[in-house]
């Protein structure tokens, strides 16, 4: 039985996320497992670095998968070319040590989240950014983010109401470029909760449209109380940058 690293890229625009959510069709591990068990004559189970949710795009998904074949990566990877759709694409396909596996051996991860800060409206890439056409003060947005990187429990920063696993993680650093009239958000840390990214991008964007202060994002991150902190930005101008292990 082979191990295999899979990386893709996607625009989730048309996709229910990445999960497989029971029988319900439009996931992307669903689409990719259906192609994987025909191609392989046998059931194939996809493991991801992360779940991307509904309308969230991924420059890098990692996945792992366990087959038993005679085919070589290459030729696998040419199939998989051939009969993905446009807008999933298969960048590399190799066979991968015994023990790994694309979720539990991942160390860090980093998404972008891009905003066209423009009363000008951007036709092109409007399934890739969330247009905020007002004002942003891109030096409060930034001191703002210094609070909030470190070690901390991140429940206010996440949509799972009854969450049994630990909401603590690790954000390594939040990165704000402005590049013409698109800002830039990378957020960087060892894992991130349910809309956590999202979340603390609606959080920065109302520290940068003058209705908080930076302030009142690190008391947020401190009461572990959602209502604090701001909303979840919408899913569109969000996408998964890159995993490393």
């Amino acid at each position: 039985m082979k191990n295999y690293r899979l990386v893709l890229s996607y625009e989730g625009t048309r996709y229910r996320g990445w999960q497989r959510q029971g029988n319900t069709a439009g996931s992307i591990q669903e689409k990719l497992e259906t192609l994987l068990s025909r191609l392989l004559e046998q059931k194939v189970e996809l493991s991801a670095s992360g779940r991307t949710d509904a309308g969230v795009h991924a420059r890098m998904q990692v996945c792992s998968f366990r087959g038993e074949t005679e085919r070589g990566a290459e030729e696998l990877l040419r199939e998989l070319r051939r009969y993905l759709p446009e807008d999933i694409g298969a960048v590399s396909l190799e066979e991968a040590e015994p023990r790994f596996h694309a979720r539990l051996s991942c160390r860090e991860k980093t998404y972008l989240y891009r905003i066209w800060n423009s009363e000008s409206p951007n036709v092109f890439t409007r399934r890739f950014q969330l247009r905020v056409p007002g004002a942003l003060d891109d030096k409060a947005m930034e001191r703002a983010a210094r609070l909030l990187c470190g070690e901390h429990d991140f429940a206010a920063f996440c949509s799972l109401k009854n969450a049994r696993r630990s909401t603590v993680r690790d954000l390594r650093s939040v990165e704000i470029r402005r590049e013409g009239e698109e800002l830039q958000l990378y957020f960087t840390g060892d894992g991130f909760l349910y809309n956590m990214v999202r979340i603390l991008t609606g959080s920065l964007l109302e520290v940068g449209q003058g209705l908080r202060s930076p302030e009142s994002l690190a008391e947020a991150l401190q009461s572990k109380d959602r209502t604090l902190a701001g909303p979840t930005a919408p899913a569109q101008g969000l996408c998964l940058w890159e995993v490393k292990y």
